[in-house]
């Protein structure tokens, strides 16, 4: 959804900004980049360590804080403030990027509300 919206994924992949999240309450880590030049898509994700990049910059929450956060629901300075995310790296490469994805919150709630429900807040 990110990569393919004609506004955000060329965005994201301008930004240069490899973010790895790490998602501690599932065990899962996931690593996002902007393609390289030339490719069709907008941005790669790998739900694994083993990425040709390096992430500029790192993020650690439960899935909970980032199902809140693509809803619009999750303050993120009050988040980083409270430790439920818990970031490493450079974190204003990541923040400026948070008007940058903002669209796509209302986006997420209908894809939430129509295939997972139980997930909407």
């Amino acid at each position: 959804m990110i990569s393919e919206d004609p506004a955000i994924g060329p965005a994201l992949r301008a930004a240069h900004a490899p973010q790895r999240f790490e998602f501690d309450d599932l065990d899962l880590v996931m690593n996002m980049s902007g393609c390289a030049p030339g490719e069709s898509a907008n941005l790669r994700w790998a739900w694994t360590d083993e990425v040709e990049w390096e992430p500029r910059v790192r993020m650690a929450m439960s899935s909970e804080v980032v199902n809140r956060y693509f809803q619009g629901r999750e303050n993120v300075a009050l988040a980083l403030a409270r430790r439920r995310i818990r970031p490493a790296g450079d974190v204003r490469a990541s923040i400026a990027l948070i008007p940058v994805v903002k669209p796509i919150y209302p986006r997420y709630r209908a894809m939430l509300a129509e295939r997972y429900p139980h997930l909407v807040v």
